[in-house]
């Protein structure tokens, strides 16, 4: 599949030739070879590359942390990739365990404005005794 434009490369992933190009001023893919009229040629690899951004991005890694994985990935060092996955981990499970408390907190304040305390209501606090 080497030779690839950059329509091709985009088609392959589902994203927009706009995608690709930002992906390259971010460095995340690099710039590709041209053919002698100025075409974009893109390789096996960038195909590769694309697939991991949308793949690290859907499992909530920022762009400069996925930056961060291709360049330890060319370094050949699994455990730089382990550890970066662990603190992802902790970090989804951080968001998760806020995201509970709110709802809760929600759950809550719809108890408080049922009750009629319509102050508490208005101001988006929790009664602790409502």
């Amino acid at each position: 599949m080497e030779g690839l434009t950059s329509g091709e490369l985009a088609d392959s992933a589902g994203v927009t030739v706009e995608t690709i190009r930002y992906y390259e001023r971010r460095g995340l893919l690099r710039e590709p070879e041209r053919t002698a009229s100025g075409y974009r040629q893109y390789k096996t690899d960038d195909v590769w590359r694309l697939a991991f951004i949308r793949r690290a991005q859907d499992h909530g890694f920022t762009l400069a942390e996925i930056g961060d994985l291709l360049e330890i990935r060319e370094a050949a060092a699994p455990d730089g990739v382990r550890s970066r996955v662990e603190t992802k981990i902790a970090e989804l499970e951080a968001n998760v365990a806020s995201t509970r408390r709110r709802i809760e907190e929600l759950r809550q304040l719809v108890c408080t404005c049922s009750a009629g305390h319509v102050d508490a209501c208005l101001d988006l606090r929790v009664e602790e005794d409502a």
